[in-house]
């Protein structure tokens, strides 16, 4: 049978996920605020060496809510990352997109055990 994880508004959601990411000391900034209800979230993360991945989050079949890498490539360039994000918010106002610093590209939003 079909079970959903329940939805959280958004921003809701989001605010919870920052506080958890400055609690540990590091830095993000909210590069565009989407729709506070059911906007998707595209997450830019940056090393302190100038990598970047792009995550961008996807409900599977079942509706649990996951994170794939947007241009299905773990690590990319600065600059293609920034590109992207451009064109994703010129498709759609609603996305929300964060920047966060992890020297390790790790996905801060990800629960241990998905890690």
């Amino acid at each position: 049978m079909f079970s959903p994880q329940p939805r959280l508004p958004t921003q809701l959601w989001l605010d919870a996920e920052l506080a958890k990411v400055s609690a540990r000391g590091d830095f993000y900034y909210i590069v565009q605020k989407g729709n506070h209800d059911s906007g998707v979230v595209l997450l830019k993360i940056l090393a302190r060496n100038g990598d970047c991945a792009l995550k961008i989050q996807q409900r599977d079949f079942d509706g649990n809510l996951g994170w794939i890498d947007a241009l299905n490539e773990e690590t990319i360039a600065e600059a293609d990352a920034q590109a992207y994000i451009q064109r994703a918010c010129a498709r759609d106002p609603d996305l929300w997109v964060v920047e966060v610093e992890q020297p390790d590209l790790q996905n801060p939003f990800k629960e241990e055990s998905e890690k």
